[in-house]
């Protein structure tokens, strides 16, 4: 089949929200031969649909494009409803937005502790001596894991963040096992010596039992492999094209500084303009028609979440940042339906309170050299070289 479009041609920055707005107007449901072919829906009414209908649209075929898992599956993205829901209700009372809000001294210790000696040099590059760091150990706290491990998931969790945005297969193996060998020897600590499960995710799901039997034990270790790794990457990007951003628009800049309680509204408005996330999967369990295409059964489908948050049918002059748009509730930024992002509120807690001291620590910043791309399924910065003032 001809493609609509290449997403193995080169990118800058800018350059896919300019395809994905000529796709939504004359190609809304989309096909590419890429990695072995697929379909991509870039309307907000398809993504969404999709992503809340899971008997049609099933993600335990394919997770994203392009398939990147290499070992064993990982609950809960990996699994359909009903056998992903007992991982989602183990992990999800201890992500709620109450809970996360215990941890915002550490976020805020972790971020000024690692923006000050760059500051302090005057120029950094924010993803790759901030943003990548940050949210690792960030997640390590979360999951109540020493101070030598804190250092052990940071470096091996950077090597993987950084392969899975560059497209380099032999080290996303590579790290990915290293990660698989992390969840291992955390499970196999909590089975034998287990913290309460109201504050610790591996206790929590080896407590778990199902028609009066525990999770398998390599589910077990495959959901924490996930949880490992699931909040790391998007805040590296975010925070890279938040950075972009501002740096092109030195007034907002200005703006946010000065009044940081337009922060968190802030934040959701980038959250929906720089959505990281392109290519979350689904692949349809019967043929089916969308705009008059029809996918046959069995062939993945990409969500494009990044286009469908920059459609104008939902959103006013979309490709425009617009501090307290009225109807904030329909950004797919955090997806939806049954495998929505259950980090959706450290994720935004993270971003919230790295912009506010970024913002407070500098009297300004710019950019100071090229801005490097990450590629599917990712969308936004992978490198962004930054000036201080």
């Amino acid at each position: 089949m001809k493609s609509d479009f290449d997403p193995l041609l080169p990118e800058d920055f800018d350059g896919p929200y300019e395809v994905y707005s000529d796709l939504r107007a004359k190609c809304p449901v989309a096909h590419s031969s890429a990695w072995g072919g697929f379909w991509a829906f870039t309307k907000h009414k398809d993504v969404a649909e999709a992503a809340a209908e899971s008997e049609t649209y099933i993600t335990s075929k394919q997770n994203v494009v392009p398939k990147v898992a290499f070992t064993g599956r990982r609950p809960p993205l990996h699994l359909d409803p009903p056998e992903h829901t007992p991982y989602r209700r183990a992990l999800a009372p201890l992500l709620t937005e109450r809970r996360i809000k215990r941890y915002e001294p550490v976020i805020r210790k972790i971020c000024g502790d690692l923006l000050d000696p760059l500051v302090k040099r005057g120029h950094a590059d924010i993803c790759v001596d901030f943003s990548s760091r940050m949210p690792i150990m960030v997640f390590a706290n979360w999951m109540n894991l020493p101070a030598d491990r804190i250092e052990e998931l940071e470096k091996v969790g950077r090597r993987y963040n950084i392969a899975v945005q560059s497209n380099d297969d032999a080290v996303t193996k590579e790290t990915s096992l290293e990660l698989y060998a992390m969840a291992r020897r955390l499970v196999a600590e909590r089975a034998e010596n287990p913290l309460s499960p109201d504050e610790d995710a591996t206790s929590a799901l080896l407590a778990v039992r199902v028609d009066g039997e525990p999770l398998p034990h390599e589910m077990i270790v495959g959901t924490i492999r996930q949880v490992l790794v699931v909040g790391i990457i998007a805040p590296t990007v975010m925070i890279g094209s938040i950075a972009v951003h501002l740096s092109r628009d030195r007034s907002l800049q200005d703006k946010l500084r000065n009044n940081l309680s337009l922060v968190p509204a802030a934040t959701d408005e980038f959250l929906r303009l720089y959505t990281p996330y392109r290519g979350f999967a689904r692949t349809a369990t019967k043929d089916v028609t969308v705009r008059g295409r029809t996918i046959p059964a069995g062939e993945p489908i990409a969500l494009m979440y990044a286009s469908a948050n920059r459609d104008d049918e939902v959103f006013e002059d979309a490709s425009t940042f617009k501090l307290g748009r009225p109807n904030m509730k329909e950004s797919l930024a955090f997806g939806r339906g049954p495998h929505s992002c259950l980090g959706a509120s450290l994720g935004r807690l993270e971003l919230v309170i790295a912009l506010e001291e970024l913002l407070a620590r500098t009297r300004g910043f710019k950019l100071a050299g090229k801005i490097t791309p990450t590629r599917f399924p990712e969308i936004g910065a992978l490198m962004v070289p930054l000036e201080f003032e």
